[in-house]
C-alpha cells in the first residue's frame, strides 16, 4: 500500500548530518513505492506561537498568523507518516523543530492516526542522551489521537556536517524508509 510521507527536517544545515538521515529514509522510501515530500523548515518562515488564544475559539479553524506554517500542517494532516528530525542541541530538540510542533495548536486535534518515525543527532557519544531529545518529541505525539511511533533513529557522536557518513544510523535511516 502506497502511504504519504512527510519529512519535516528541522537541521539548520542543509545536507547536515539530521538532514542527510533524512535524505536516506526519503530514499527507502521512495523505492518502496510510497509518495514522499522532505520539508526544510530552515527554507520556510514559520513564527512562534504568539500565545493569542484565537485558534482556541470555536468559530476560528486556523492560527492568526500568516506564513507557512499553515501549508505544513495541512501536510501534516493529509499524511500517513510523519518523519521528525533534529540535531540535538543542549539535550533536547532545536528550535525550528520546537517551534513547528508548537504552531501545530491551530489544529493538532486533526492530526489523527499517523505513523512517526523520528531521528536525532548528537556530538555525545552516549546514545541514551538522545532519550531527552525523543522524550520531548513524545510530549508532542501523546496529544494526537492515534499517533503511533514506529522507530527512533539514534544518531550519536555527530557533531560537524559530514561526520554522519560513517555512521551505522544511515542504513538504519534508509532501511526504516524502505519499511514504513
Amino acid at each position: 500500500m502506497t502511504k504519504k510521507i512527510l519529512i519535516l527536517s528541522a537541521s539548520p544545515r542543509k545536507n547536515g548530518n539530521s538532514d542527510t538521515l533524512c535524505e536516506e529514509f526519503l530514499k527507502g522510501a521512495k523505492e518502496a513505492g510510497h509518495d514522499v515530500e522532505k520539508i526544510f523548515l530552515k527554507d520556510k518562515k514559520i513564527n512562534v506561537c504568539l500565545g493569542c488564544g484565537l485558534c482556541t475559539n470555536n468559530d476560528y479553524n486556523g492560527c492568526s498568523q500568516k506564513d507557512d506554517m499553515e501549508e505544513i500542517l495541512d501536510k501534516m494532516i493529509a499524511a500517513d507518516v510523519i518523519v521528525m528530525a533534529t540535531p540535538v542541541y543542549f539535550y533536547t530538540m532545536n528550535a525550528q523543530l520546537k517551534t513547528l510542533i508548537d504552531r501545530t495548536c491551530a489544529k493538532y486535534t486533526k492530526i489523527k492516526n499517523k505513523e512517526f518515525y523520528l531521528i536525532a543527532t548528537a556530538a555525545d557519544e552516549n546514545k541514551q542522551a538522545l532519550d531527552r531529545t525523543f522524550d520531548g518529541i513524545r510530549g508532542f505525539l501523546d496529544c494526537l489521537d492515534g499517533a503511533v511511533e514506529k522507530k527512533c533513529i539514534y544518531a550519536p557522536g555527530v557533531w560537524h556536517k559530514g561526520e554522519i557518513k560513517d555512521s551505522p544510523s544511515l542504513k538504519e535511516a534508509y532501511e526504516a524508509g524502505l519499511n514504513a
